[in-house]
């Protein structure tokens, strides 16, 4: 009987210990997960906020949600506070950094420092050149020079222009104006009248365009080439009296607004007010995609989980321009997938959120991932 008795009381004090054990290690299922970064710099436009949406919607998925662990920090267009922020990530034990990069050599020592301690680094959008950094992106060269090459075909080799650029010091404004100029300087009678930062905001675009317009009106202008701004350029145009039929054409980005601006006069969409409506805009409409973001990290989880990735992802560049523009009725993935473009602004009451949200990579992630940030079933 002593020994039964001894046996049930080390039988009990075994249970205890393994339950106080379970008891004080509630997170263990937590710590299992990947800590994965978000170091985003410029949020002050639509874009960023979609792509980072899109990144909460990819680790929200559920062949993700169990194995990523999200956090997100913001720096602001200061590099100095995105090195210091990415020093403290590693510090925190991440085990990957998606990162939007402010300029595309300033972080490359903290970068360094990151990868030598075995952190997955990868960027998205803009580039780091960092050679342990990890890039996603689209050829942005080639998205200056083909809008730009439309805008001088449109306009016959002559006329007067306005530039707006984007973010400075980011390689994706960098590449995309150098491009472009490249292209205008081969047209000696197109002139780049008026250039300004338009900070890939609509906001910031309306106000730059009205600098502009203080000293020379739309009669002055022949075209614009705008990183961001055409839907708000369109619509500058029509409160000032002009018919839709005489906008000046714009090369620009792809904004839904602007897509909507785009397609044909009296062409049927739920929701359409004011200028956010179809006007049959001379356009061509090119993109960053926003999931480029979501892409990264999934590559990430894939390059943790012991998988091969390739050190530089080119993306397709969406170039919609008024022959191939089409209207998505409901926003399906299976609608995307059959090639619509612009989404009914009843689905996208934001003009300017971006509209080129498809990919086959990425199918975890849709048209309510970019909105707010909820994963495909």
């Amino acid at each position: 009987m002593r020994i039964s008795i001894r046996r049930v009381l080390i039988g009990l004090a075994g249970a205890m210990a393994l339950s106080l054990g379970l008891a004080s290690h509630p997170g263990d299922a937590a710590a299992e997960k990947y800590k994965i970064y978000l170091s985003m710099s410029f949020i002050g436009n639509d874009w960023q906020a979609e792509a980072a949406n899109m990144i909460k919607a990819m680790a929200a998925h559920k062949s993700m949600a169990d194995k990523v662990d999200l956090q997100i920090q913001v720096a602001g267009p200061n590099a100095q506070r995105q090195i210091q922020q990415i020093n403290s990530m590693v510090q925190a034990g991440a085990k990957a950094i998606i990162v939007f990069p402010i300029s595309p050599t300033a972080l490359n020592q903290v970068v360094k420092n990151a990868c030598d301690k075995g952190v997955v680094v990868i960027a998205y959008d803009a580039e780091i050149t960092e050679p342990c950094a990890y890039n996603v992106h689209i050829d942005q060269h080639e998205a200056g020079r083909v809008t730009a090459e439309w805008l001088a075909k449109k306009l016959n080799g002559k006329g007067d222009i306005v530039i707006l650029t984007g973010v400075p010091g980011t390689s994706v404004d960098t590449q995309r104006t150098e491009a472009a100029k490249e292209v205008f300087a081969k047209y000696p009678d197109i002139h780049i009248v008026a250039e300004s930062v338009g900070m890939w905001s609509q906001a910031v675009s309306r106000t730059e365009l009205s600098k502009i317009l203080a000293t020379r009106g739309w009669d002055k202008i022949d075209g614009l080439w705008l990183q961001v701004g055409c839907y708000t350029a369109n619509s500058m145009q029509v409160e000032s009296g002009i018919s839709p039929d005489k906008l000046k054409p714009c090369s620009g980005e792809g904004a839904n607004g602007g897509r909507i601006q785009m397609l044909p006069v009296g062409t049927e969409v739920e929701g359409a007010n004011a200028t956010y409506t179809p006007m049959n805009a001379p356009r061509i409409s090119y993109a960053s995609p926003p999931y480029s973001g979501a892409l990264a990290l999934k590559l990430a989880v894939q390059k943790l989980d012991g998988k091969e990735i390739p050190k530089l992802t080119i993306l397709p560049l969406p170039l919609v321009t008024n022959d191939t523009i089409k209207l998505c009725k409901e926003g399906t993935w299976a609608e995307m997938k059959a090639g619509c473009n612009a989404f009914q602004p009843s689905l996208v009451p934001n003009p300017g959120w971006f509209a080129s949200i498809y990919s086959e990579q990425t199918p975890e992630v849709g048209l309510q991932g970019a909105l707010v940030g909820q994963p495909e079933e």
